[in-house]
C-alpha cells in the first residue's frame, strides 16, 4: 500500500504536468506509455499461448505512433485498415493452423494498447482541453476509490467472481455516487457544459472506467498472470495504471465532438 501511495504521489503530478503542457510533449509522452503498454499486451498474449508476431506488430505499432507524432493523422484510419486486412489475409491463408481468437488479439494490440491512448492527446487539444483531461482524469480516480472505500466497508454482491473477485456490486455503486459527485463539483468549479449532461457524462465514465478495469482483469486471468508489469511500484504495469482512462477518455472526447456536452 505504501509503495502505492508513493507511485501516485509521483506518478500523478508528471502525468497533470505533461498533460499541462500538451503539443508535442504529451504525443511523445503518449508513444513512449503505447509502446510499453504494448510490451504488456503482448507478454499477456504469450503467457495465454496466444501466437503473435512480436515483431511485425511492434513495427506496425510503431509506425502508427510516429505518423500520430508528426501529425499526419489522415493517415491512421488507412493504416488501420492495412492492418485489419494484413491480420485476417494471414489468418485465412493459415487457417487452421491460427485461431480466430489470436488473429483477433493481434489485431487488438494496435486499438486497445495503442490507438486508445492517443485520445488523451486528441482530448487535450479541444478547447477547454486540459480542464477535461482534469475532469476524465479525476472522475475515474474517484471512481476507483469510492468503490475501493464502499466495497471494503459494506461489500457483499460479487460484482464479476470469476474476473476480480474483491470486487463487489455496493463497491460500483460507490463507485458510481462518488463520480457523480465529482461531476456536480467540477460543474460548479468550471460551469463547462450543463448540470444534466456532466451527471450524466459523469456516470457513464464511471461505468465504462470499471468495465475498462474488468476487461484487464479479464484478459490477464486468461493468461494466468496476476499483473500486466512490473514497471509503477504497487500498481502493476502500464495497462494496470491506465486500464480504466483508456475506456474513458475516448469516451470524453467524443461527446465533445459530437456536441453533445452543452
Amino acid at each position: 500500500m505504501v509503495k502505492r501511495i508513493i507511485s501516485a504521489l509521483i506518478g500523478a503530478p508528471l502525468l497533470l504536468g505533461v498533460t499541462w503542457l500538451g503539443g508535442i510533449y504529451l504525443a511523445v509522452t503518449i508513444l513512449i506509455l503505447a509502446l510499453l503498454a504494448l510490451k504488456e499486451f503482448l507478454n499477456i498474449g504469450q503467457q495465454a499461448k496466444l501466437t503473435t508476431n512480436t515483431g511485425l506488430i511492434f513495427f506496425f505499432c510503431t509506425l502508427w505512433l510516429l505518423i500520430f507524432v508528426i501529425g499526419y493523422t489522415q493517415w491512421l484510419l488507412p493504416l488501420g485498415i492495412i492492418w485489419f486486412i494484413i491480420v485476417f489475409a494471414s489468418y485465412a491463408l493459415s487457417y487452421p493452423d491460427k485461431s480466430y481468437t489470436e488473429a483477433s488479439y493481434n489485431f487488438f494490440a494496435l486499438i486497445y494498447p495503442v490507438a486508445l491512448f492517443t485520445y488523451l492527446y486528441y482530448l487535450r487539444e479541444l478547447p477547454n482541453g486540459f480542464l477535461w483531461c482534469i475532469y476524465v482524469f479525476v472522475t475515474v480516480w474517484i471512481t476507483d476509490t469510492g468503490a475501493y472505500v464502499t466495497g471494503n466497508a459494506i461489500g457483499k454482491r460479487k460484482l464479476a467472481p470469476r474476473v476480480s473477485p474483491n470486487k463487489s456490486v455496493e463497491g460500483a455503486l460507490g463507485g458510481l455516487i462518488a463520480a457523480i459527485s465529482s461531476g456536480l463539483l467540477f460543474w460548479m468549479w468550471t460551469g463547462l457544459g450543463s448540470l444534466f449532461v456532466i451527471v450524466l457524462l459523469s456516470l457513464i465514465i464511471s461505468i465504462v472506467s470499471q468495465m475498462g478495469d474488468l476487461f484487464e482483469s479479464a484478459i490477464k486471468r486468461s493468461a494466468g498472470v496476476k499483473d500486466s508489469g512490473n514497471l509503477i511500484p504497487g500498481h502493476g504495469g502500464i495497462l494496470d495504471r491506465f486500464d480504466s482512462f483508456l475506456f474513458a477518455i475516448p469516451i470524453v472526447y467524443f461527446a465533445l465532438m459530437l456536441g453533445l456536452v452543452v
